[in-house]
């Protein structure tokens, strides 16, 4: 319930208000101008001039707005919540005096109605008075053929009927359009408000309750499930306007042809459980399909984000296989779907037909003086007509049902889901600490074990604290639960005052970095300078392309580990909060960077120093400038008190702190005085000038100097090359083949029509009855032959359209992901992954789905079009005149209509990527949102960027409707002038031609409709095409295997040499190594060291050849390795790289993906990583499920998970990128051994962020500005006195 209170009001106010821009003036125009939208025209002509920007559109009016929309929604669903707590209440006490149990679960439906009641009526008598009218026109055609039949000469009364048939047919264009346009804004609303309420509830989710969930499925609800709810919301009519259009027409057609109507509705009664059955089928199928999607786009955006490990690994091929693999299941799936929908293709082109041959056949054998007149005929067909839409939809509606009730029993079980408990944490109480414990035990999961047991802590205010502990004893767990993140089992957690929290793992937002830092609050320049100051981010700021104003991409995709927590660290400073909560920051940054870090921020002397600080930390040299140090131990505290006490009294604490001391040569803690004012000094001059203008990894020089790449939006035409590529993708024979198929079946409906036009014709003119009924059987089998022919060709045609279909998703989509896996590694660091996991989604599904649905339907209607104009025109030839200024006006119209609808289309849909994007990136920071006490201004965030998204869906919706208005008002004119042609020629045509040129008239107007719609449709979704194909374009890496192969068993010594070696990331920028020259012995153990910035990834990304050489070469073992495949060259290599990446899969998938190890061996490799008992603690040990991104295991796990997977490739060379920061000394010290001990007959190279590392090394490499500065062993190097003795002196290392 506590999502549910409060002030709801405030949440849904405007973040930014929309100024000047154009209000919609639907709200204040006259009734003409409403109903036929002319209104909109504006924006049309500017559209037709220009491309549409956002500043063209017109805003919402403010009751469709989010923010009027969701509050209103909101005050219901509480309604129904309180209802079902008091319902839960009385059932308690039922069970527990009746033994009866009875709970009332909140239900969407009730609050839905309650908020859109008047919205959905109205919307429903717009729809039963559009249906009544489109009753009347077969009722006047009936009129005016019987006209013609018997007062050929009675001019008045058939202009008459004329006219009413116009009138009728544009009040109907009228009603249906309002109709569409309340219905889809109707719609969109229940979906806003069902999605501000998803939004507000992943808010205060409970973290027991959001393991349930993963991030993709939350924002499967807000996608797939609200969607799924918006789509149903605009059928729902057809639920009650299908079986009322049906009972209409069958009551119609009784009184035409009586009895035998009822051989019809037998043909349609078993029609439509086989439709029933086969939407079931096809849903079923669907699911199927979206399962094995879901398991392509989770497997791709791994490997995506896990990119560098697949190309250091050489392991692309082995997962483009997995995803080839599970990509053959979903187009087995589709294939199905296919050939499924060949049966729905055929009823809807072919039920008129049955229906009319049953009851055309029937009616002959009830009665052998039944004669079938123009009168009957025609009416009966037009009624038909009306029948094949309501017949073609119920069974889909009524599918629609029951997958809208998974949605919505989905929706419901997570808004209902347990929210965290706001009085865990006691806020107010007395005493002067600011965060106490009694006797506290907090726990995870719902029905997990406790993982924080009895804590009993009191600190004090303005004190700094550090939580010290072995990797996964609850440091961070301890953070969360002053956080109020974890379930309290028992005891009292006490707090006061304002937080910050830095988190373990940076949240960044994708903004700019100021928006970043300042986090909602204004800004106040003097205090901002000082945080940036304190943080050391004023260099990087130098280095940015825009300053504070760069736009920092999705997960903070273009700043460095470094980077990312001091960004963190400055938004937590920034907010001037009573306490802070630090998980490790300091981790992730150099030595000097932390140093500068805790003197100017953290430390008794630092901006905070006047503030509570927690410090989370593996560093134990801080520990003697902290108030208090809390030891962890198993979830519990085993030790606690000030530096010197637990020294002087704690055997094994000193016992820690003299094996981190001797064992990591490490700084002497005494030169880490803060006091000291010498020291303060030069720590400020030399670290701001030398080590931090180059920052730890660099990495906004060279290749990642992107400012924000937004999706972009295509503007201008549709290129023909693209239809043609999806046409080659589709190949040629089938396409030729459905073209054929399609005018045959079209050429064939016509000759239906036009026999039955002459069979009533002969039946006007028969003199010799007895004659007439012999043929009349003849007839009736010439008709039936004709339907059959058609049938054949309709399934034909669907087949050779699924085989084409499928012959483009597979070639497509094989060749977006070859393309994507080849492109060099840079690209991956300069783009957001979203955009390309947009392509393998929403793109794919276009391509998979949609595109052949409309290039079928609108070479249909073309060929529709162009048979009802040959009739009409066969009939009337006046007709001819009439034709050419109406389709001159019909192109204008289009012309005008294409160039705005495809732009505002294409502005919708990147549109959406923003209200996905803040939600993915809420759910990941909900954390530090909470702890900071954003809530609020994160749903009012919601608020914009859904109200952005509507504001192109109204313009779209608004612009289809201006469309169809004047398309359905020329199609009307065709009506009219079609019965005016045939009543000016009087007695020179029977009334079969009368009867065949209304009845086709009266079918174009839907027709020139879609045709317009579809030719958009294929111009926006080509977009699509264009997406999926543009990575083809796009410069590749080297060939992953080339003629030259190296020996087997290559490397077998180990020996690198560079030879005058220079590499640049792009040809207008710098050299980042210059002249570069060193080799290795065999088994040499390198350290690679240097100012930040100096070269030593680039070192390493030239070994892998990740970066190609523009001069000089890297000899391994004699072999030049730009003479081999990267895949050669890569698989004989081995690394550890920084940052610990895992994949959601087994243990055992994780260490061994490629499955060439035994258990065996994958358990002695987890044994040497002090891993085994940890595994084997786990219920499936090796084939226990890692979670997506590893989330399941600490962060020092999963880097001891990376060194078994290393230790199980065996190679002759190894580069250690440093990546011992995120784990506790003993586990480092076992890192360090292990690695020692396994490769000691290996050549390792080192890349060292901490000096010490790298002193027991035989030589040490040292590089500045991309040269080789100093090379030789750390002894001899020290005695120099060049730069390396300067390092260690600077970092404090005794030597």
């Amino acid at each position: 319930m506590a999502a549910w209170g409060g002030k709801e009001n405030t949440f849904y106010q405007r973040l930014s208000p929309t100024g000047q821009k154009k209000c919609s003036p639907e709200e204040n125009v006259f009734f003409f101008s409403k109903v036929t939208y002319s209104w909109f025209s504006r924006l049309i002509s500017i559209g037709y001039k220009k491309p549409l920007e956002r500043d063209d559109l017109f805003e919402l009016n403010e009751s469709d707005s989010p923010y009027s929309v969701c509050p209103n929604f909101e005050k219901q669903w509480r309604k129904e919540m309180q209802k079902s707590t008091t319902a839960l209440t009385a059932s308690y006490i039922k069970r527990v005096l009746f033994k009866k149990t009875t709970y009332h679960k909140p239900s969407l439906i009730l609050p839905l109605w309650q908020t859109f009641k008047f919205l959905l009526i109205k919307v429903a008598f717009l729809k039963v008075t559009a249906d009544i009218l489109a009753f009347m026109s077969p009722l006047i055609m009936k009129a005016m053929i019987t006209v013609s039949e018997n007062h050929p000469s009675s001019y008045g009364s058939g202009y008459g009927y004329a006219i009413a048939l116009f009138f009728v047919v544009l009040s109907q264009t009228l009603l249906q359009q309002l109709y569409q346009r309340n219905n889809m804004l109707t719609a969109v609303k229940i979906k806003t408000a069902v999605v501000g309420l998803i939004y507000k509830k992943a808010l205060t989710l409970a973290n027991s309750a959001r393991r349930n969930y993963t991030t993709g499925e939350i924002v499967n609800l807000m996608s797939a499930d609200a969607q799924q709810l918006m789509e149903l919301t605009s059928n729902i009519n057809l639920l009650w306007s299908a079986p009322f259009q049906i009972i209409m027409a069958v009551v119609c057609l009784w009184k035409e042809l009586g009895p035998s109507v009822l051989a019809g509705v037998a043909v349609l009664l078993l029609v439509i459980p086989i439709n029933a059955l086969i939407a079931a089928k096809v849903k079923k199928l669907k699911k199927s399909q979206m399962r094995h999607s879901d398991q392509r786009v989770k497997l791709l955006s791994e490997m995506l984000h896990g990119i560098k490990i697949l190309k250091l690994y050489a392991w692309e091929p082995a997962y483009q296989r997995k995803v080839m693999n599970i990509r053959e299941r979903e187009v087995d799936v589709l294939k199905s779907s296919g050939y499924l929908t060949t049966y729905s293709m055929l009823t809807l082109t072919c039920i008129p037909f049955m229906v009319s041959l049953a009851t055309f056949g029937v009616f002959f054998q009830l009665d052998k003086e039944n004669a079938l007149t123009a009168t009957k005929v025609f009416t009966s067909i037009s009624l038909f007509n009306i029948l094949r839409l309501p017949l073609f939809d119920l069974p889909s509606v009524i599918s629609a049902v029951a997958q809208t009730k998974v949605s919505l029993s989905r929706l419901e079980d997570f808004l209902c889901a347990e929210d965290l408990n706001p009085e865990d944490v006691n806020t107010s109480y007395s005493g002067n600490h600011a965060v106490g414990f009694i006797g506290a035990s907090f726990r995870w999961e719902k029905n997990g074990l406790p993982v924080l047991k009895n804590l009993t802590v009191s600190i004090p205010e303005g004190s700094l604290v550090a939580v010290v502990g072995q990797v996964g004893s609850g440091k961070s767990s301890f953070l969360s639960a002053i956080l109020g993140e974890m379930e309290k089992l028992e005891g009292t957690v006490q707090r006061r005052g304002s937080v910050a929290y830095v988190s373990q793992q940076a949240w960044i937002q994708n903004d700019s970095l100021q928006e970043n830092i300042l986090f909602g609050e204004n800004l106040n320049r003097p205090y901002y300078e000082l945080v940036l100051e304190s943080c050391a981010l004023l260099p990087d700021l130098e280095q940015l392309p825009n300053g504070d104003q760069t736009e920092i991409g999705e997960r903070g995709v273009n700043i460095s580990g470094g980077q990312k927590q001091r960004v963190s660290l400055a938004r937590a400073v920034y907010s001037n909060a009573d306490l802070y909560l630090l998980d490790d920051p300091l981790s992730a940054v150099d030595v000097h960077v932390g140093k500068h870090l805790f003197e100017k921020l953290i430390g008794p002397s630092g901006l905070l120093k006047s503030k509570t600080r927690i410090l989370v930390t593996h560093n134990l040299n801080l520990l003697p400038h902290t108030d208090l140090i809390i030891v962890m131990e198993e979830g519990r505290i085993s030790q606690m008190g000030a530096y010197q006490e637990l020294i002087s009294k704690r055997a094994n604490f000193a016992e820690l702190i003299q094996v981190f001391s001797t064992e990591h040569a490490s700084e002497e803690t005494t030169q880490m005085k803060v006091s000291s004012s010498k020291e303060k000094g030069q720590l400020g001059r030399s670290l701001q000038q030398k080590e931090l203008l180059k920052h730890e990894d660099s990495s906004f020089d060279q290749w990642k100097t992107l400012t924000n790449n937004k999706e972009k939006v295509a503007t201008g035409g549709m290129k023909m090359s693209v239809v043609l590529k999806y046409l080659q993708a589709f190949k040629w024979r089938w396409m030729w083949l459905t073209i054929a198929t399609y005018l045959g079946q079209n050429a064939l409906a016509i000759a239906q029509n036009v026999w039955l036009s002459t069979w009533t014709s002969e039946t006007a003119k028969v003199s010799d009855f007895t004659e007439w009924k012999q043929s009349q059987n003849y007839k009736l089998l010439i008709y039936g032959l004709l339907g059959l022919i058609q049938g054949l060709l309709v399934c034909c045609g669907a087949y050779v359209l699924t085989k084409g279909s499928l012959s483009a998703s597979r070639a497509l989509h094989h060749q977006l992901l070859d393309n994507v896996l080849h492109l060099p590694f840079q690209h991956f660091e300069t783009n957001p992954v979203g955009q390309i996991i947009n392509r393998f989604t929403k793109d794919l599904f276009i391509v998979d789905i949609r595109f052949h649905y409309y290039l079928r339907t609108w070479l249909n209607c073309t060929l529709d079009v162009i048979g009802t104009i040959l009739v009409i025109t066969s009939a009337s030839p006046l007709f001819i005149v009439v034709i050419i200024p109406l389709g001159y006006f019909y192109f204008t119209i289009q012309r005008y209509y294409i160039a705005s609808s495809r732009q505002i289309r294409r502005l919708a849909g990147a549109s959406h990527s923003p209200v996905i994007s803040h939600f993915s990136e809420t759910l990941v920071g909900r954390s530090t949102i909470r702890a900071f006490g954003h809530q609020e201004r994160f749903i009012r965030k919601n608020n914009d960027v859904v109200y952005e998204n509507l504001v192109y869906f109204y313009n779209n919706v608004i612009s289809n409707r201006w469309l169809s208005v004047r398309l359905e008002f020329l199609g009307n004119l065709m009506v009219l002038f079609a019965a005016l042609f045939v009543v000016l020629v009087g007695n020179t045509v029977s009334s079969s031609t009368v009867g065949l040129s209304i009845t086709y008239a009266l079918n174009i107007i839907q027709s020139l409709n879609f045709w317009v719609r579809k030719a958009c449709e294929i111009e926006t979704n080509a977009v699509s095409i264009e997406r999926v194909c543009e990575y083809a374009k796009m410069d590749k890496e080297q060939p992953w295997i080339m003629s030259k192969r190296p020996p087997v068993g290559w490397p077998d010594r180990g020996i690198i040499e560079f030879v005058n070696y220079k590499a640049q990331y792009r040809k207008d920028l710098g050299l980042a190594l210059n002249d570069v020259s060193f080799r290795t012995q065999s088994k040499e153990k390198v350290g690679i060291v240097g100012r930040t910035g100096a070269g030593k990834s680039t070192l390493t990304n030239c070994l892998f050849r990740v970066v190609e050489g523009s001069e000089g070469k890297i000899i391994i073992d004699g072999i030049d390795i730009s003479t081999i495949g990267l895949h050669d060259l890569r698989g004989n290599l081995n690394i550890i790289p920084q940052d610990p990446v895992l994949f959601s899969g087994t243990v055992q998938s994780n260490l061994d993906p490629l499955g060439k190890h035994s258990d065996l061996e994958l358990w002695e490799v987890l044994e040497l990583c002090d891993l085994k008992d940890f595994v084997q603690s786990l219920p499936k040990k090796l084939l226990h499920e890692i979670s997506e991104g590893g989330e399941n295991l600490s962060v020092g796990q999963r880097q001891l998970v990376c060194l078994a997977r290393v230790l199980l490739r065996k190679t002759k060379i190894l580069v250690l990128d440093e990546a011992t920061a995120s784990v506790d000394m003993e586990t480092d010290n076992l890192v360090q051994s292990t690695i020692k001990r396994e490769f000691y007959n290996c050549t390792i190279l080192t890349i060292a962020h901490r000096l010490h590392t790298v002193m027991d090394s035989d030589r040490v490499l040292v590089l500045d500005a991309g040269r080789i500065l100093e090379y030789d062993t750390p002894h001899n190097l020290l005695q120099g006195k060049g730069a390396f003795s300067e390092m260690v002196a600077e970092a404090g290392i005794r030597r």
